[in-house]
């Protein structure tokens, strides 16, 4: 149950900081909007995602371990997509930092692309997780 919630939670901010930096990036740098933006970036990532992610990953690795799957094909693919899905945490960890020094590099269409990847992602890992193929 603890992985569960963890995993929604984390997943319900990689899915949303992106679309908050849709909307950031096109709002004049210094406003009172852009700020408001960086207090929401910064706190959804330090309060709920990374904590999630932390969680995530703690309660997922004791349930492989305890459970037995740690040698089976399809979770070492669903270890994969989690490890992407962290490095593309990472990422939004630097553009995060990057926004709160008001030097964003990328337009809203970017952020925009950028927000499929975690649900592709999350499709792959529920699918090998529910369907075991292999």
């Amino acid at each position: 149950m603890l992985h569960v919630l963890a995993v929604i939670s984390w997943m319900a901010g990689l899915l949303y900081l992106p679309r908050l930096f849709v909307y950031h990036s096109t709002v004049e740098i210094g406003s009172a909007t852009s700020e408001t933006f960086k207090i929401m970036e910064r706190r959804l990532l330090k309060a709920i995602m990374t904590p999630a992610m932390v969680v995530a990953w703690i309660a997922g690795l004791w349930m492989a371990f305890s459970s037995g799957v740690i040698g089976e094909g399809w979770f070492h693919a669903k270890l994969l997509a989690v490890l992407i899905l962290s490095g593309a945490h990472g990422m939004m960890v630097g553009q995060v930092k990057r926004f709160a020094r008001d030097e964003n590099r990328h337009s809203s269409k970017y952020y925009r692309v950028f927000n499929e990847i975690p649900t592709l992602l999350m499709i792959v890992a529920v699918a090998l997780v529910i369907l075991k193929p292999f």
